[in-house]
This record gives structure tokens, sequence and C-alpha cells, in this order.
């Protein structure tokens, strides 16, 4: 038999790689390497989920403190010191990439900070030149931000970059209609700056509920946010005065700060693998099975770079799946199907399961909707309106999707997932007791669909 220096390679210190690493040694009792060019915890820990939320943590006070004059509070803002939120921030981030590496070495997992490439179907050589055999390879590099080839790119930033501005600009463009976009435009109109949004389609947020990501742009736009859809940045040109923008259609405006959010792509370049035989669809992502195994038996990839589902528990899921599969015998695959996500927004956007317009397309649906003030804000004096939406199959009864805009919308869908993942009907939800004085209330207190959408079958 063959003596490999591990039984597992992993390329990527990311959360999908660093949960595959884990249970595969600590569980499976493998031998296990991990190379990470970059800072272990990858784009979710170091520039992507986690301090974007502390972001948007950061940039809702000061509705927080509005809000706690109208409850009686004698309470006065400041000014927003962005120095010394940056250096919490830094010091949280290295807290939690020392936590991810106490949890590798933990498990007995050997971390290699260097780069690494797939030399052969069993080899890996990292940057430093030493080279490793191994029985398995996973390939868990995630993606990277995108800018397009636009005269003028090297002036925007992305969002890697966000986390440690020298200082907040006056004036921001932010380009692009996803969710990092338009998370980002909600947290620098927070921080007081003055934020537009381009983006080249018709609504923001494509992929989401029409109506739910219609009701987002709308409290976005009221909260001062200007956002121009059916436009493009032609180019971009440095001035004495800040960043000219000139858009597709002609039109120019000035900023100090650009942001491109306009997607991301797959890491999967200069790994070497094509070389071996490993497919690379068209977007640029490592193509595998339902097992995540690619066209080389040996070699594997999870999150990002496969392009699947881009979210960070899903990549954890998948890589645990592949762990459980190879190093513990329990063969598993994890099914990509109702998958809860949150949008930061604000408004915050929850959704699970299918949209009004995909549920439509599969049948007949009962649509119900409910919109209103909740009491919090209602209170303050603001105009904050919530919206909550089930979609439910007319024949079956099965609520086949979620979708909620306000205050704690990815908690509360977070649950909601559970039941929709059980295969729960619209009676299960109505014969639910509700829980007052909540918002949540109002999704076991829908009793009328608002309107039926598709045909019967």
């Amino acid at each position: 038999m063959t003596q490999f220096d591990y039984d597992l390679f992993v390329i990527g210190g990311g959360s999908g790689g660093v949960r595959a690493a884990r249970i595969a040694a600590a569980e499976g009792g493998a031998r296990v390497g991990l190379a990470e060019e970059s800072r272990m915890g990858g784009t979710c820990v170091i520039r992507g989920c986690v301090p974007k939320k502390l972001m948007v943590n950061a940039s809702a006070f000061p509705h927080l403190i509005e809000d706690a004059r109208a409850y009686g509070w004698q309470v006065t803002g400041g000014a927003f010191d962005w120095p010394a939120f940056r250096a919490t921030l830094a010091a949280e981030l290295d807290r939690l990439e020392n936590a991810y590496r106490g949890t590798l070495k933990g498990a007995g997992v050997t971390i290699h900070d260097t780069r690494a490439v797939v030399e052969d179907a069993h080899t890996v050589r990292l940057a430093t030149g030493e080279r490793f055999s191994t029985r398995h390879i996973l390939i868990a590099t995630g993606g990277w931000p995108f800018v397009p080839d636009i005269p003028g790119r090297e002036l925007a930033v992305t969002s890697n970059e966000m986390f440690n501005l020298p200082a907040l600009p006056k004036r921001a463009l932010v380009v692009g209609g996803g969710y990092i976009a338009s998370e980002f435009a909600g947290i620098l109109n927070g921080f007081g700056v003055q934020v537009t949004q381009y983006y080249r389609g018709a609504q923001i947020l494509r992929g989401f509920d029409d109506e739910a990501r219609g009701h987002v742009a709308a409290a976005m736009q009221a909260a001062g946010i200007i956002i121009r859809c059916g436009t493009d940045v032609a180019r971009l040109e440095q001035t004495a005065t800040g960043i000219r923008a000139e858009t597709i259609d002609g039109a120019a405006e000035e900023f100090d700060l650009v942001l491109y959010a306009t997607g991301r792509k797959p890491n999967a370049h200069g790994l070497g693998l094509e070389a071996l035989g490993v497919e690379i669809d068209t977007a640029g992502a490592v193509k595998v099975d339902d097992w995540s195994q690619t066209a080389v038996p040996s070699i594997f990839a999870v999150g990002d770079v496969t392009n699947r589902v881009n979210l960070t528990p899903v990549a954890i899921r998948e890589g645990h799946a592949f762990a459980d599969t190879v190093f513990r015998g329990v063969p598993t695959q994890f099914r990509h199907e109702n998958i809860a996500s949150a949008v930061f927004t604000q408004p915050e956007l929850g959704a699970v399961g299918l949209t009004e317009e995909q549920a439509a397309a599969r049948g007949a649906t009962d649509v119900y909707v409910a919109s209103f003030r909740p009491m919090k804000t209602l209170f303050a004096g603001r105009q904050d309106r919530m919206l909550m939406k089930l979609l439910v199959d007319v024949e079956t009864r099965k609520v086949l999707g979620c979708h909620i805009v306000g205050e704690g919308a990815g908690e509360m869908v977070q649950l909601a997932a559970i039941a929709i993942g059980m295969g729960a009907t619209k009676e299960d939800f109505d014969r639910t007791v509700a829980v007052h004085p909540t918002a949540a209330e109002e999704l076991v207190t829908m009793r009328k669909p608002t309107r039926r959408v598709g045909q019967t079958a």
C-alpha cells in the first residue's frame, strides 16, 4: 500500500475547508494538512459576513438613538469615530482567526501558512517549494470579487477593502444590485455617507422575491439612498476633487469612493487543476458531483469555488458531508434545497423556499401577505413597514416559501426554515398559537390569501 504524507490535504482555510479538516482529523482519525495563503477564516470571517454584520450593527445606531429619545431617554448622539471602530473590528477579527487556528491545531491538523497548488492527483506543492503526497485533496479556495474591465477600474475598491478604509467618504457610489452591494449601501448611509447605487438590472436583489425586494428598495430610498437601476458605469476617471463616474448613457457624477460589488468569481485559477483533468465550467467553477467529487477521484471541492449555493453555512455543510463520507464511513450528500438566507440590508430581508414567481411557475399557489408598521418603531414615530409573506401550494397546502422584510428577519426566517424543511402546511402554521406582542406572530395569523397565482395542473 502506498504511504502518503497525509490522508487529506485541504487547500483553503475558509469555513468549508476548516470544517472538513477538523472533522476528518478529530472524528475520522485522518492525518490532515491545510494550506492558507492569506488569513485563516477565509472570506466570511476576515472580509465578509462577520465584519460586514458588525458594520451593519454600527451603522444602525443613529436610528436607535433617535428611537431612544422617543422612548423618553435623554441621549445625544455624537460623531461616528471610524478609526476607533476599525481598530476594535481588527482586534475582533484577530481573535476569531486565532480561534480558528486553535480549533485546527486542537484537532491535530498541520497548518501551512502559504499558497498551495495541485501538482498531480496525489501531490500538492507549496510556495515554499515543499511537496507533500496525500491520499485525498480538497479544494476550498472560495471566491474573489470581480471588477469588470473598464477604463479606470483601478480607482474602484471591492468589499475586500471596505473594512480597512483610512477614512469614510462623504460621497460614495456602490455599483451592483446584489446583497453585498445593497448591504454596503445601507451601511455607508447609516454612517452618514451620501450614497448612490447603480444597477444595470430593473430592480436590486435579483433572485429574491419580487415583492420583497421592491419593499427593501423602497425603504432604502426613503432612507436617502439614491438607487439608479437600468444603468452601469462606462468609465472612471480621477479628478482633482474625486472620482468621476461616467455611465453608459452619457451621464456623469463625482464621488469620493467607488465600491464595485458586481459579483464574485470562483477562486480556482492557477491551482493546476485543468492540467489534471479536473473540469472547470464557463463561470470558472470547479465541477463536482453530488458527493463534491471532481472528475479526478482523489480530488474534491466544496464551497464557493464550486459555485453551487454561495453561502458560508452551505460551505460548512458541504465540508462536513465530505469528511463524513470519506473519513467517517458515513456516506452523506448535502441537499441544496430549502436553504434559508438573510440579506442584512436596512431593512433586513430573510427568505427560505420558493419566491412567488417560482411558485407560480410551479402551479397554483395561494399568496398570504401582511404589511404593517411594527410596534417598536411605530411608537417612535418612524414610518417603517414590515412585510411577511407565505406561499402555499393550493393542492397539498404545504408552505413553499417564506419571505420577511424588517427588523429580525434573519432570526425569524431561520425558525421558519425548520418548519418548511419538515413539510409544514398552512394549517400547521394556523394552529400554532401566536406569541404576542411580536412581529413574528403575523406568520401564524394570516388567515385569508391575498391572491392566487399560477395554474392548477
